[in-house]
Parts: C-alpha cells; sequence; structure tokens
C-alpha cells in the first residue's frame, strides 16, 4: 500500500488543496476521473459564459433598431466554430493543469475514480493508497428524471449542449433552474427555436419579484410552456417529440429536433464506496459533514457539491482555502463561517442576489422594508432605452442593516458586488446613502433603490 500525506479526489474544487499543501512539501496524491478542472473549467462556469456572451451579442444586435441603429437581422453563426473555439480553449486550460502536477514531484496524479474500501484506504486502478488526511471534492452530474422513453434518446444533458456542433433548428428544454434558463438562452439567441417545459415557475429559489419580472422578459424570447409535465419522450427520424401533461389534465406534444435535460444535479458520491466507511450521507446522497467540513471519520473533509452547502464553484473555492488556511498552515480549530454568498444566473435577463429573499423574510416574521428602483428610473437606465430590470434591497426596519439585495436587468452580475461587500463588512442603509456615486453610471439603480427604502423608514 502506497502512503501519500494527502489525498484529493477530484480536481475542481479540490484545486485549493492539491497544489498548495505539495508546494509545502507534502506528498500529494489527487484522483480525477475526468478532465482536471472539475465541472466549473470543463462542463460548466466557463464554457458555459464562453458561449453566452456571444449570445449577449446576438440579443444587442437584434434589438440595436431601438437606438435607431439599422443592421441586417439575419446573421449567421458559425455555430460549429465558435463551440469548437470554446472546447479547445478549456480543454487546453485543463492539459496545463496536468502538465504542471507533472512537473510538481510532490504531486501524483490518478486518472482514475477511485473507491473507499476502508475509512482511510482507497483502490484506485486496481492500487491501494492511504493517507492521514483525505479531502472528498467530487462535485455533482446533472440528474436525469425517469420519463418513460427518455433513456435511449440522444438527449443533451449541459455537458452535451456545450460540446454540441450543431445548431438544432429548433429545441426543448426540460427545466427551469440556472442551467436550463442560461444554455436555453444561448442556443435561442444564437438561433434555435426554442420551448420551455415549466413544471411550476422559473427559478424557484429567486425572491418571487425577482422571478416574475425574468420570467416576464424571458417569454418574450422563448416559448414557454407553464403547467407541463413531460410524460413520455420518443425520437423518431432525427426528430423529439415529447407528450406533456398540461394544468387542464389535458397532453399537448411537441417536437423538437433536440432536446436539453436540465433538471437539477446529484452528487457524485455513490461511486465512491463509502459503504465501505463510516461516513455518512443524506437522502439525496450529499456527504454529512460538520460545522468545520469534517466527516464522521476523523481525517477526511468534503468540500463543495458533494456536500451541496452551497452548489457554486465560487463557494467551493472558500471552503477549499478555508481547509487550507486552518489544517495546514494556521492549524488551528476554527469553524467554517460563510460570510454572504452571493449568485448570479447568466442568461437574459441577468439576475444576481446575495442574502435573504423577501419570501424568506415573511416566513421568518422579520420587520423590514424594501427599496425597489427599475433601471428605466435612472440616467443610464434612460441611456440604455431599459425597458425591463430593477433592484430590489431589504433593510431591516430597527438596525438599518442590509439582509438581501436581488437584482435583474443588465450587468446585475456586477452591480451586486457593492452589495456583497457592503453586506460582508455588516453595512447599513446609511453606508449605502452616504457615499458618491458616478453618474450616471448603473449603480446609481441600487442608490435609488436604497433611497426608496430610506423613504420607506420614514
Amino acid at each position: 500500500m502506497k502512503k501519500y500525506d494527502v489525498i484529493v479526489i477530484g480536481s475542481g474544487g479540490g484545486s485549493k488543496i492539491t497544489s498548495p499543501a505539495a508546494k509545502m512539501g507534502f506528498k500529494v496524491a489527487v484522483l480525477e476521473k475526468d478532465r482536471l478542472g472539475g465541472t466549473c473549467l470543463n462542463r460548466g462556469c466557463i464554457p458555459s459564459k464562453m458561449l453566452i456572451h456571444p449570445a449577449y451579442v446576438a440579443t444587442h444586435i437584434r434589438e440595436a433598431h431601438k437606438f435607431d441603429i439599422h443592421v441586417n437581422p439575419h446573421f449567421t453563426v458559425d455555430f460549429a466554430k465558435l463551440v469548437t473555439r470554446i472546447s479547445r480553449t478549456v480543454d487546453a486550460d485543463s492539459d496545463s493543469i496536468e502538465a504542471g502536477y507533472q512537473r510538481n514531484p510532490n504531486i501524483d496524479f490518478y486518472p482514475a475514480s477511485g473507491h473507499f474500501v476502508s475509512n482511510k484506504v482507497i483502490e484506485v486502478n486496481g492500487e491501494q493508497i492511504a493517507a492521514d488526511k483525505i479531502f472528498i471534492a467530487t462535485g455533482a452530474r446533472p440528474a436525469i428524471p425517469t420519463i418513460p422513453g427518455l433513456a435511449g434518446t440522444p438527449y443533451m444533458t449541459s455537458a452535451g449542449a456545450l460540446r454540441n456542433l450543431k445548431l438544432p433548428k429548433s429545441l426543448i428544454v426540460i427545466g427551469a433552474g440556472y442551467i436550463a434558463v442560461e444554455l436555453g438562452y444561448a442556443y435561442r439567441a444564437l438561433g434555435s427555436d426554442v420551448h420551455f417545459l415549466v413544471r411550476s415557475r422559473f427559478l424557484r429559489g429567486e425572491d418571487t419579484q425577482i422571478a416574475e419580472e425574468f420570467t416576464r422578459v424571458f417569454s418574450q424570447h422563448c416559448a414557454v410552456h407553464c403547467g407541463a409535465v413531460p410524460i413520455r419522450v420518443e425520437h423518431n427520424a432525427g426528430m423529439f417529440r415529447v407528450t406533456c401533461q398540461k394544468q387542464d389534465g389535458g397532453t399537448e406534444q411537441l417536437t423538437a429536433d433536440a432536446l436539453l435535460v436540465a433538471t437539477g444535479i446529484t452528487p457524485n458520491t455513490d461511486t465512491l464506496g463509502l459503504e465501505n466507511t463510516s461516513i455518512q450521507r443524506t437522502e439525496k446522497g450529499f456527504i454529512k459533514v460538520d460545522g468545520y467540513l469534517r466527516t464522521a471519520v476523523p481525517g477526511v473533509w468534503a468540500m463543495g457539491d458533494c456536500v451541496g452547502n452551497y452548489l457554486f464553484r465560487h463557494s467551493v473555492n472558500f471552503e477549499g482555502e478555508y481547509l487550507f488556511r486552518t489544517i495546514f498552515l494556521e492549524k488551528k480549530d476554527e469553524p467554517l463561517r460563510y460570510p454572504p454568498v452571493p449568485h448570479a444566473v447568466f442568461s437574459y435577463p441577468q439576475i444576481a442576489g446575495v442574502g435573504k429573499t423577501e419570501d424568506q423574510l415573511k416566513a421568518e416574521g422579520a420587520d423590514y422594508v424594501v427599496g425597489l428602483n427599475p433601471y428605466k428610473s435612472s440616467g443610464m437606465g434612460m441611456a440604455l432605452l431599459s425597458d425591463h430590470g430593477f433592484c430590489k434591497i431589504l433593510i431591516d426596519r430597527k438596525t438599518r442593516n442590509i439582509l438581501g439585495a436581488h437584482i435583474v436587468g443588465e450587468e446585475a452580475s456586477d452591480m451586486v458586488h457593492m452589495l456583497i461587500a457592503f453586506m460582508n463588512k455588516q453595512g447599513t442603509l446609511d453606508d449605502l446613502l452616504n457615499m458618491i456615486y458616478i453618474h450616471p453610471a448603473l449603480p446609481e439603480i441600487v442608490r435609488n433603490a436604497a433611497r426608496k427604502a430610506q423613504a420607506a423608514l420614514a
């Protein structure tokens, strides 16, 4: 049996441990069954944004007439070239990680998944390895719903949609979460006729007002079938036929030459052999950890999507940096304390948020006020000819602390950062008001929302 100081299972968020520990002189084994870099680099954040940005460009071209700029709306997209460029870029980045591992004498790379045979022993490629410190960062994969006829058809998941070289004339999307609306929007903006099957509503975790505004605008670009539950999938002669149960009890059939299934994720924990250990999982398969990200086995930690505290790359980065700092650098028994964890949805319109939603505050019986300002009620909003979008700030009535902030509209993912910073420093409504905003920059929309909250407190 080969003994290491550290074993890291997973090369996405796990990278926050692998190279830093090796640089300190620890002998590290890293296990990865897929391309190095994890979901974010290969099948998620990076390639999807490289696809979505051209989609934004296409949308701006189509809407240029609003600004009295007239272009031929029937532009063409070299979709195969676009996707090939994206894939080559992320593959080169992934390959550079392996090259770096090969140059580091303290890192052994095992291109396989591995599974536990006991609490601290892992079998990989027929070999058993062990370590005093083991970190599980295996991420998650698309969850595939049980729909009669779906299995065996050439449907796409998010991974396939990001590598697909042929832009379909028509696309059916099953799902209404982040991944569905991001990729569905990209395909629509680049030329596909896209139909969404939405069981209840878009983006169920978002503030209700945000989700409603998103749906209003999004539905102008994509066909949305609300209350449609897929009950059968067929694929014949290159075409998909999806039969849906409608809210009125009737059925509806949709046809398209491509199908994207984006109905959520499931953690990659079912092949780890955790049944051979004392490590516990939740009913949904996530690894149970305490406030220190420790599993039930001393010396084994877990982080990221396989834990499910937050399903973002920026949150697993934070978790990995916390683990490296407390275990290797400072060697202190300090519980993990998350600062306000933000998120963004890179669709159209864009969404970003941090902190509590108004729905959560209502459920808690909190005493709060709302400051809401539309994009159009600002100088830059006028320049953009904004017909949608707003910033919504939730303020504690007594302390004047910022409890949550949510934006739907242009550059929301950038604008929200000033609110993240204020919340991270326990900022108040007064802090938002007592600063000079560049005129007429978009953040004046945040200021105007703060002024609305101030008026509500008066």
